[in-house]
């Protein structure tokens, strides 16, 4: 079985899993250690995947790393597990300390659904920061996939992995830069626009006065672009005469503030994920609009299943009662939708024929 095949499997029973599991032990058994499986280790061999893996730190002695990957009784990869739905932000300070000591060049930081690698590309012997990938189960990448097979135990590749790994640091660094320009673009990235057709002088004032037209052009375009691929992929999954007409209803709202971000598209998967076994997944379908991110069934605006409103500093799940009204339920990301699985099948349920 090929790695995507053993991890989608792993994200398909994660999502049965995730609700009973609220323990950092019953995170480990359930979804870690099924995790380096699927990577090819022997989870019950001690000498390839060590559990409770001694890295002394300093003047302190015995600190224990969850995991370590072993190959030719070297470590080669460090895990560290917390419960499921932690904030794997605040644990970034321990995995670097295991890290200095031990020969391990990659190291994981997960809560069974989320997997962030990282490595020492900056400095050597010196944990990154930042992750080089970050990974969810449940809505897996085939790219992300194909760069941590060189992790696994057949086709281990550490120096493939790292080079990989530099890579995605740099893409990371150059899609900041594009959001940070998509938002206050500078005066360079101005002119660089505005030359070839503006005659006068490009001085501080004309930069001003183009500046909110860039930023409007740019937004646009992008928006543009996403509702095109959108749009696309609805018309291709539609069965009848009025599946283009129902397509269509994403211009509605259309406005160019309008940007789907990844952290909604994953919102998205995860309650095709929840809703897998009661709807088909192509039933469940989006409609970004400025103020929430919309998942409809059958792509019908009078059968709303939930919004996701992520575009605030507080982020909401919003489901629906038989009368079609909102609750709101405050929610972390699309990481926290699996905590409120019944609350969505319960919503999307008001719009299935009974009985």
């Amino acid at each position: 079985m090929e790695l995507l095949e053993r991890l989608s499997s792993l994200g398909d029973r994660a999502v049965d899993l995730v609700s009973r599991v609220d323990t950092e032990e019953a995170t480990k058994t359930a979804l870690v250690l099924p995790f380096i499986q699927a990577l090819g280790y022997d989870v019950f061999n001690p000498s390839e995947v060590t559990p409770e893996f001694t890295a002394d730190v300093g003047i302190k002695r015995g600190e224990k790393v969850d995991y370590a990957i072993c190959l030719n009784n070297e470590p080669v990869i460090l895990v560290e597990c917390k419960p499921h739905g932690s904030k794997l932000d605040n644990y970034g300070s321990q995995l670097y300390r295991y890290f200095s000591v031990t020969p391990a060049r990659v190291a994981i930081l997960t809560d069974g659904i989320v997997y962030r690698f990282y490595s020492d590309l900056v400095a050597p012997n010196k944990l990154d920061d930042q992750p080089f990938l970050t990974m969810n189960i449940v809505s897996l990448k085939t790219s992300s996939v194909e760069k941590i097979s060189k992790l696994s135990k057949s086709s281990f590749d550490l120096e493939g992995m790292l080079s990989a790994a530099e890579d995605l640091t740099y893409v990371a660094k150059i899609k900041g830069k594009f959001e940070s320009q998509l938002n206050e673009p500078d005066d360079d990235l101005i002119r660089y626009f505005v030359k070839p057709f503006y005659e006068g002088q490009l001085n501080q004032r004309v930069l001003d006065k183009f500046k909110p037209i860039v930023k409007s052009s740019l937004r646009g375009y992008i928006t543009e672009a996403v509702d095109a691929r959108l749009r696309a992929a609805l018309e291709k999954n539609q069965v009848g005469a009025d599946s283009l007409g129902n397509a269509e209803s994403l211009q509605e709202d259309d406005d160019d503030e309008v940007v789907t971000t990844e952290e909604e598209m994953e919102g998205l998967f995860a309650v095709k994920a929840i809703l897998r076994d009661l709807v088909e997944p192509s039933r469940v379908t989006p409609r970004d609009v400025r103020s929430y991110f919309g998942i409809l069934l059958d792509n019908n605006n009078r059968k709303p299943i939930c919004r996701l409103w992520f575009n605030g500093k507080t982020k909401y799940l919003g489901v629906f009662d038989s009368h079609k009204a909102e609750t709101r339920i405050r929610v972390d990301g699309p990481n926290d939708l699996f905590a409120h699985a019944d609350a969505i099948r319960e919503s999307v349920s008001h719009l299935l024929p009974q009985g």
